[in-house]
C-alpha cells in the first residue's frame, strides 16, 4: 500500500493511529488539480529536494540531465502485486515497454507488519515462507523491505511502501511516490525505446483538460474512497463514506458510455484508464465484500465498466500481465485482520474477469446504483464540487 506522511504534496496522505486508517485530502489540492500541480512541481528539479529528511518520502525522477539518467539495468522497482498504487507504476512499465529496463522485486501479499507498519512488506525465503509469484530481494537479499529503506536513510520514519524505485549507482531510492512515477515514467527512458513507444500518449496535450478534471474525482471519491469506507472505524463514519464510492462509479459509468469507449476517453488510452482500472480490477474480488462496499459490482451493476474492465484485461498488453489476484485477495484478506480475523480469503466471485468483450458501447445501458444519497453526490461530481 502507498502511505505517505502528512504534508507531502501527492494525492492521497494516510496515516494508521489506533489501528484505524484515516485519510486525508491535502488542502492545496482544493485549489489546484493534483496532475497540473505534479507538472508544475516536476518542471523544476529544485522545487523540492529529492529527499528532505526523515520524515519524507524520495521525489526524483529519470529523465535526461538529471540525477538519474536512463540507463538500462540501473533501476530496479519494488512492487507488491497487491496494492494498487504499486499496479499503476508497474502497469506503465508495461505500457511503455520497460520491463527488459527495469527489473522488479515483489513482496509477499502478507503479512504486512504491525498497526504501526513494522516490520512490514517481506520477501519469501527459500523453503520457510515461498509465495507464488512473490521474488527474493534481488539486489541485497533482504528480508524485510524496510532494510532497503534504512539503506537509502538509515534514519528514516516513514513507510515502507510499495513501488520504490532503486538507483543501483548512486545507491538511493529515486521515488517511492506512485503518481509521480506514473507522469514521469511515460517519458524519462525515451531515448531508450523506439519511435513507437516514446512520448507521454497516455497525457496527450489535446486530453490534458479532461484528465485533470476527471482526475481529481476518481482519485478523492474511488481511488482512495474505497479505503475511507473499508476502513471505516464505525457506522456513521461508513455510512457517509459508502456513498462517494458508488457516486463515482455511476459517473465514471456514464462518462465511458458517453465518450462511447472502449477507453475512459473513448478511442485513446489515458492517465484515467492507468488510474481507474487498478481499483476497479479489484473491487469484486476484494472491495465488495471485504470493504463492504456491496450496494453494486462492477460485473451486474455497470454494465459500460464491466465492457471496459474486461477489454483492458483480455486486450490490451500489460493489463493481464500485471494483474494477479492471488496476491489481491490475500493480501486484503489476510493483512487485516481487524476487518477479516480468520483471514478466510473467499473463492469468488467467479471468473475473476468475465470473458468475451462487446466493444459496442451504444447498445449498452447505462448502469446505476439509484440510492437518493448516491445520485445527490453524483450531480455534484459532474458540478465539478
Amino acid at each position: 500500500m502507498h502511505f505517505v506522511r502528512k504534508g507531502v504534496l501527492t494525492p492521497l496522505l494516510t496515516i494508521k493511529p489506533e489501528n484505524q486508517y484515516v485519510w486525508f485530502s491535502i488542502s492545496i489540492f482544493k485549489s489546484l488539480d493534483p496532475l497540473g500541480l505534479l507538472s508544475a512541481i516536476m518542471a523544476s528539479e529544485n522545487a523540492r529536494p529529492i529527499h528532505a529528511g526523515p520524515e519524507d518520502g524520495w521525489h526524483g525522477q529519470v529523465a535526461p540531465g538529471t540525477d538519474f539518467p536512463p540507463e538500462a539495468g540501473r533501476y530496479h522497482m519494488y512492487i507488491g502485486l497487491f496494492c494498487p498504487f504499486a499496479h499503476r507504476a508497474n502497469l506503465v512499465r508495461h505500457l511503455k515497454g520497460l520491463t527488459d529496463i527495469i527489473d522488479i522485486s515483489v513482496v509477499r501479499a502478507y503479512p504486512k507488519g504491525d498497526s504501526k507498519g513494522w516490520p512490514g512488506w517481506k520477501f519469501p525465503e527459500d523453503g520457510i515462507d515461498e509465495y507464488p509469484d512473490a521474488t527474493k530481494d534481488k539486489l541485497f537479499g533482504s528480508k524485510f523491505l524496510h532494510e532497503v529503506y534504512f539503506k537509502a536513510d538509515a534514519q528514516y520514519k516513514g513507510r515502507y511502501s510499495v513501488p520504490a524505485i532503486w538507483d543501483r549507482k548512486t545507491g538511493t531510492i529515486v521515488s517511492n511516490e506512485s503518481s509521480e512515477i506514473v507522469r514521469w515514467m511515460q517519458t524519462g527512458f525515451d531515448e531508450l525505446l523506439p519511435e513507437a513507444k516514446r512520448g507521454d500518449k497516455f497525457y496527450p496535450k489535446r486530453l490534458r483538460p479532461l484528465i485533470d478534471h476527471h482526475t481529481k474525482w476518481i482519485i478523492r471519491d474511488l481511488n482512495t474512497g474505497v479505503y475511507k469506507a473499508g476502513f471505516a472505524p464505525d457506522q456513521a463514519t461508513y455510512d457517509k463514506n459508502i456513498v462517494p464510492v458508488f457516486a463515482a462509479l455511476n459517473a465514471l459509468e456514464a462518462l465511458v458510455h458517453q465518450m462511447g469507449g472502449p477507453f475512459i476517453l473513448g478511442d485513446t488510452l489515458t492517465e484515467l484508464d492507468i488510474l481507474a482500472y487498478p481499483t476497479i480490477v479489484r473491487f469484486d474480488v476484494a472491495y465488495h465484500q471485504h470493504f463492504k462496499c456491496n450496494l453494486g459490482s462492477i460485473r451486474h451493476d455497470y454494465p459500460n465498466l464491466n465492457e471496459w474492465l474486461k477489454n483492458l484485461y483480455h486486450n490490451v498488453p500489460g493489463f493481464k500481465d500485471s494483474t494477479n489476484f492471488k496476491h489481491i485477495k490475500e493480501n486484503y484478506t489476510k493483512s487485516h485482520l481487524d476487518i477479516n480475523p480468520k483471514g478466510i480469503t473467499p473463492k469468488g466471485p467467479y471468473p475473476d474477469i468475465e470473458r468475451k468483450p462487446d466493444l459496442d458501447f451504444s447498445k449498452l445501458r447505462v448502469g446505476q446504483i439509484g440510492m437518493p444519497e448516491v445520485l445527490g453526490y453524483q450531480k455534484k461530481i459532474e458540478r465539478g464540487e
